[in-house]
C-alpha cells in the first residue's frame, strides 16, 4: 500500500470503469479562481456552485473493456494477511502522539436489507488537525504534523462493523469562491471483492456550522441523503480518558443507501 492515499475519484461498485479514464488530481477541490460550473439543482441560493467538478469530470471518452472480468485478474489483490488492526489507528503510526483532538470512527457497512457486509476492505484519509494534507500538492498554508499521516485502513468484521482511532481533521481554505472553506471531514473509500468495485464517499461531524456553506455538501439535492453523510456522536463509543466516539454507518444501495461520489446509491 503506497503511503498517500487515493485522492481521486471512485470507480463504482456496479461497473466498471475502464482503465485510463481520467481523473481528477489530488488536491483538486482547491481549485484556482475563474472556472465557472453549472449550479447543480438544490445548491441553496446564495452558495457558489462547485467548480471542481470540472476539473473531476473525464475529458475523454472511456477505454473499452472487452472482457470486465479479465480486468480482476491482471489488477491488484489484497488479502487479510495484508490488513493488520495497527492500521486502523492512525494515531500509533508514528513514533510521536500526533496534536489535535482524539476521536474513534465506528459503523456498520449493510446492504439495503440491513445484512452485515463482511470482509471488505474499508480506506480513510483525512487532513490533519490543523486541516492540512500530507501531499505535495497541498498548499494550504498550516503545519504539517510529523507524527500524522493522515491514512488508514481495516476490514469489516463478521457484524459489519469497520473502526477507526484518529485526529478529527481541521477546517481548511479551497479558494472554490471568496472565503470558501470547506467542513472537517473524511474521505472514505469502500472496496467489494476486487479493486474494479470501488466507492469514494465523505463523512462530516454533527453541528459544523460549515456544512451550511460548503457547496460540495450542499450539491446533493435531497436534504435526507445529506444527513446520512453525517456522523453522530455516540458516547458509548467514547473511551474514558481517551477519545471521544463517532458512529456513522453505511448503506451500499437501496432508499437509505449512503450517497457516493459517482452519483450512484
Amino acid at each position: 500500500m503506497t503511503p498517500h492515499p487515493p485522492y481521486d475519484g471512485p470507480t463504482g461498485r456496479r461497473t466498471v470503469t475502464a482503465p485510463g479514464a481520467e481523473r481528477s488530481a489530488p488536491g483538486a477541490e482547491r481549485s484556482a479562481p475563474g472556472a465557472t460550473a453549472p449550479r447543480p439543482p438544490g445548491t441553496p441560493h446564495g452558495v457558489p456552485p462547485y467548480r471542481g467538478a470540472l476539473l473531476r469530470h473525464p475529458r475523454h471518452s472511456a477505454v473499452p473493456v472487452p472482457d470486465p472480468e479479465a480486468v480482476e485478474l491482471t489488477g491488484p489483490v489484497f488479502g487479510v494477511a495484508d490488513v493488520t488492526d495497527f492500521e486502523r489507528d492512525l494515531t500509533r503510526q508514528h513514533t510521536g502522539e500526533p496534536l489535535g483532538e482524539r476521536i474513534t470512527v465506528s459503523g456498520r457497512m449493510t446492504d439495503r436489507h440491513g445484512r452485515p457486509v463482511r470482509g471488505q476492505l474499508v480506506e480513510m484519509w483525512q487532513a490533519n488537525a490543523s486541516g492540512r494534507y500530507v501531499h505535495r500538492r497541498d498548499r494550504h498554508a498550516a503545519p504539517l504534523d510529523p507524527h500524522f499521516t493522515g491514512f488508514g485502513r481495516c476490514l469489516t468484521d463478521d457484524d459489519g462493523t469497520y473502526s477507526f482511532t484518529t485526529i478529527r481533521p481541521g477546517a481548511y481554505p479551497w479558494r472554490n469562491h471568496e472565503n470558501a472553506w470547506r467542513p472537517a471531514h473524511l474521505h472514505f473509500s469502500l472496496f467489494g471483492t476486487a479493486f474494479a468495485q470501488r466507492l469514494v464517499t465523505q463523512m462530516y461531524f454533527p453541528a459544523d456550522p460549515l456544512l451550511a456553506y460548503d457547496p460540495v455538501f450542499l450539491s446533493i439535492p435531497d436534504e435526507a441523503a445529506r444527513a446520512r453523510l453525517v456522523a453522530a456522536y455516540d458516547h458509548g463509543l467514547t473511551i474514558p480518558e481517551w477519545a471521544l466516539g463517532y458512529r456513522w454507518d453505511i448503506v451500499l444501495d437501496g432508499p437509505s443507501a449512503t450517497l457516493f461520489e459517482d452519483g450512484a446509491a
